[in-house]
């Protein structure tokens, strides 16, 4: 530990506590298993939304009159 501290030191790097290190390292883990689950419900959306385009026609609304209002 007092290596890792003059190492530290020297590197002008800030020291942080090992519970601190622990801590954030379970935000890691946590923040990077939902992005994987956003990401997977992504890909399942695109996909439903491929398959209910091929499936049925798109209606679109008629476009406003030119000439200002109605």
């Amino acid at each position: 530990m007092a290596e890792g501290g003059k190492a530290a030191i020297q590197a002008d790097d800030d020291v942080v506590a090992a519970g601190r290190l622990r801590e954030l390292e379970g935000r890691i883990r946590d923040l990077e298993r939902l992005l994987g689950r956003k990401t997977m419900e992504v890909e399942i959306l695109r996909e439903a939304l491929t398959a209910s385009r091929g499936k049925k026609p798109v209606w679109q609304l008629p476009s406003p009159p030119q000439g200002g209002s109605r």
